[in-house]
């Protein structure tokens, strides 16, 4: 409780002192006169989002406030809107309200219905592009907040003892609290060194003998616009002063805050994550960024997100409980509601120092450690969203920086081959029963079948290099009679992916090459029906899956062989008959093997039949026994219906269905008689006649007992 209490108070402080600072920078300049009413919009945001992610978040000790990356943004938003006076300040915090609901809405959704997968994934490159530059802006504009002149033609006047005494302690303030910091990790620098500037101001104004009205008047201290507490800072009456046509104006502005806000929370959680070693659940964080944004919006707040130190302040302080969190947000409650007048004694420097300080803490997360991080190729793009965001605007800047992002993605998802696999047909064999000659062909003949497996989404970026390497294949040295392309691993295609592999298989067939489909999707199919000529669509042979395609790829190639090998081909001939001779020999053995066997077991032999389409067995019921299959086919499927192994004459059915885990059904393919022997009359011959069953079971596990080695 100690520790809770301890935490939660020290990051409450650090919390009030910046979001001071941050009110006071976006409600300036126009809205001076508002700005007290300004930070108590900030403030009650920040209470809000504080309370409600220290209550629902799924980290314990969870911190939330404004991001600084969010400032500059809320800051280009307020001073864009032409507008004076109360009108100013009620449609400008308006604007931001609306925008602080709708990305809390847009958070929630995004948990809520689990899309965080799809929004979670920011190329590194871009996200420190975008931190980086915001960082220049916060610090730029800390600059600008102090009195210094940017501009070339003013530049000497920063040097002038009245600018020099209001820039120049700002930026000895961000700098030695972002080195203390960076240096010694305490949480109490912060608090401490806001203490420190505060008392050494006033001693200066007492020895000088400067009042407060004097200091306020030079701009060294901030203005209290209030009398009373700085919420509620809106009622519903000031609506009357909203401006319409000025609100739908800013809508550009608005949707580039609400992006900005969202990857502020992704960033947010990301580096949570990574800080406290702990996998959170995005869609839980989502939803509770969410809510945390609507209610401090409906409540004339601003958007809120988590603060990664202040959170893992949590943790290395043993305050990992919601009371961290709650006591944090109670920190912020009290200074809303009593805090005004003290408003009065905050130099203008602290709140430029503390702009300075996260300026540079974003430009040393954005530039310098991802310099160290990333590959040049990778660290140009950090550089060009960079200067575009500092030199052309934050518009402008997010709008190349999603443009980058997308170019990003599109160049390194061309880069990611479409081709899973290449294979021939000697190098995998369908699950079809051969004869032995059929066997001889493929194994000579099967180089002559280019199998591609496909995967991915294939688009404009990647069908490039895919048809390029098909057509390498085309016009390869083997002169092949087939292709199949399997789409099982494929998870989608644009239309010019469509259209360049329609030109490749107009090609393919111009040349007599038959094209086979794995597995392709109904959308794929109606796509290359329209792309394609009519006799070059009916050519197109369409498989279920990757094992009747293959099956059909082999039909071809012995077809093909059949037709070449005509009077003048004897050699063809002689070395098919050489490759099978030795694989015949083998399966008239087995077949002798067979025969000798079924006739020694004929006095416990049970004979039955299966029509063509009827069970053979299922492998999860009880059997009746062994079945040998004496003559015909069967096949056997898994649950999708796709074939994993086909039966002939002399195969023992149920012992090669257990060697396969996928079975689900054995079917007969057509009329089969098969031979059963049952488990007592099994048990009997075990009892009674040992070399009959070792007969048995050498013929059923002869050739996995062969091909083991010798320490088996």
């Amino acid at each position: 409780m100690l520790a809770a209490l301890s935490a939660g108070f020290t990051s409450g402080v650090g919390l009030l002192v910046a979001q001071v600072a941050f009110g006071s920078f976006i409600f300036s300049g126009p809205l001076n006169s508002y700005a007290s009413q300004g930070i108590g919009l900030i403030l009650f945001g920040n209470f809000a989002a504080c309370l409600i992610i220290a209550l629902v978040s799924g980290y314990r000790g969870a911190i939330a406030g404004l991001s600084p990356a969010l400032v500059v943004v809320m800051a280009t938003v307020v001073a864009s809107i032409d507008l004076e006076g109360r009108e100013l300040f009620v449609t400008a915090s308006v604007a931001l309200i609306i925008s602080a609901v709708v990305t809390g809405v847009c958070c929630f959704i995004i948990g809520r219905f689990q899309f965080t997968n799809l929004v979670r994934f920011i190329p590194f490159p871009v996200s420190c592009g975008f931190v980086a530059g915001i960082g220049g802006l916060v610090f730029v504009a800390a600059l600008s907040l102090v009195g210094a002149q940017l501009s070339w033609p003013s530049l000497q006047t920063n040097f002038e003892v009245q600018t020099l005494i209001k820039w120049l302690p700002s930026i000895a303030f961000g700098i030695g609290l972002y080195a203390a910091i960076k240096r010694w990790k305490s949480a109490m620098i912060l608090p401490l060194g806001v203490v420190i500037v505060i008392l050494a101001y006033q001693l200066v104004f007492l020895l000088f003998g400067i009042s407060r009205e004097e200091a306020q008047e030079a701009g060294l201290l901030l203005i209290s616009t209030l009398d009373g507490s700085l919420w509620p800072a809106l009622y519903p009456m000031d609506l009357i002063y909203v401006n319409g046509s000025t609100l739908v104006g800013q809508i550009p502005n608005l949707l580039t805050l609400m992006l900005i806000a969202l990857i502020c929370v992704l960033l947010n959680i990301a580096g949570l994550e990574v800080t406290v070693n702990q996998e959170l659940d995005w869609d839980r964080e989502f939803k509770a960024s969410g809510l945390a944004s609507m209610v401090a919006g409906i409540g004339g707040g601003s958007v809120a997100t988590l603060i990664v130190p202040s959170s893992y302040r949590s943790k290395i302080l043993g305050a990992t409980t919601r009371m961290t969190g709650v006591v944090a947000a109670a920190v912020i409650a009290v200074a809303l509601l009593f805090g005004d007048r003290a408003l009065d004694y905050i130099p203008t420097t602290l709140v430029g120092g503390i702009l300075v300080f996260a300026g540079i803490g974003m430009l040393d997360e954005g530039l310098l450690k991802s310099a160290r991080r990333l590959p040049w190729s990778e660290y140009g793009i950090v550089i060009v969203i960079f200067c575009c965001i500092v030199f052309l605007g934050l518009i402008d800047g997010v709008a190349i920086g999603m443009l980058t992002t997308l170019v990003l993605f599109a160049i390194r998802l061309s880069r990611v081959g479409s081709i899973e696999a290449h294979l021939t047909a000697r190098q995998c064999a369908s699950n079809k029963v051969r004869t032995a000659p059929e066997r001889a062909i493929l194994l000579t003949e099967g180089e002559r079948v280019c199998l591609f497996k496909l995967n991915g989404y294939v688009f404009f970026g990647s069908v490039t290099a895919l048809v390029n390497q098909l057509r390498k294949h085309l016009a390869g040295s083997t002169h092949p009679v087939c292709f199949m392309l399997d789409f099982q691993s494929v998870t989608g295609f644009d239309y010019s992916a469509v259209s360049a592999l329609a030109r490749f298989m107009q090609r393919a067939y111009a040349n007599g090459i038959q094209l086979v489909l794995s597995q392709p999707s109904e959308k794929l199919v109606s796509g290359l029906q329209d792309s394609l000529p009519h006799p070059v669509f009916d050519a197109l042979q369409i498989e279920a899956n990757f094992d009747l395609g293959l099956e059909r790829c082999e039909d071809i190639v012995i077809e093909s062989w059949n037709k070449e090998a005509t009077a003048p081909s004897q050699q063809r001939l002689a070395a098919i008959l050489d490759q099978s001779a030795q694989d015949l020999e083998q399966f008239l053995e087995r077949q002798i093997q067979f025969e000798t066997l079924i006739e020694a077991l004929e006095p416990w032999l049970t004979s039955t039949t299966y029509e063509a389409g009827e069970t053979v067995i299922r492998p999860n019921a009880s059997q009746s026994g062994l079945q040998l299959l004496v003559s015909g086919r069967a096949s056997a499927y898994d649950r999708n219906g796709t074939r994993v192994l086909q039966f002939s004459r002399g195969d023992a059915v149920l012992v090669k269905v257990y060697q396969q885990d996928a079975v689900d059904t054995v079917l007969a393919d057509e009329h089969c008689q098969a031979k059963i022997l049952t488990h007592a009359d099994r048990d009997w011959l075990e009892q009674h006649d040992k070399n009959l069953i070792l007969d048995l079971y050498r013929y059923l596990f002869g050739d996995e007992l062969s091909n083991r080695s010798p320490s088996h």
